[in-house]
């Protein structure tokens, strides 16, 4: 395959992912907030300097905010722990760390929430096969 047709083929494949992705949760959102006046002026700034839209740096800034919280290890503790004790609602979860991440977790809560085997433990098996070893633990409380 030549240069072209896999750069044609790498475009068209990325194309297609991104379609997937979109739907009409994607469909812009008008949200009002206030903010400190200093950083619109500096928002505004930046914004004047790369020919850019103040809207469209607020939604990158959102979008790499969230991209990075989501990664974060931290925040994937908080959001299984809070799931695990029923704060969360799965599609909840979905939303913040992924489809994928969200499965997992929902097949650990069910593991976690099975009861557990009723299972007798074995009394004629020797595990250490007669070879048992003594050790002397006061030797280790002189220290």
């Amino acid at each position: 395959m030549c240069m072209l047709c896999a750069y044609a083929e790498t475009v068209i494949t990325l194309c297609a992912e991104l379609a997937h992705r979109m739907s009409t949760s994607d469909d812009p959102r008008r949200v009002h907030f206030q903010s400190p006046e200093y950083l619109v002026n500096r928002l505004d700034a930046i914004a004047d300097l790369f020919d850019k839209d103040r809207t469209d740096l607020l939604v990158e800034a959102i979008r790499e905010y969230i991209e990075d919280t989501a990664d974060s290890e931290t925040f994937q503790e908080l959001v299984a722990t809070k799931y695990y004790d029923d704060q969360l609602e799965f599609e909840t979860v979905k939303q913040l760390v992924g489809a994928e991440t969200a499965q997992r977790l929902r097949l650990l809560k069910a593991d976690l929430e099975d009861e557990p085997l009723d299972l007798a433990a074995p009394d004629d098996v020797d595990v250490y096969e007669g070879d048992v070893t003594t050790v002397d633990t006061a030797a280790d409380d002189d220290r």
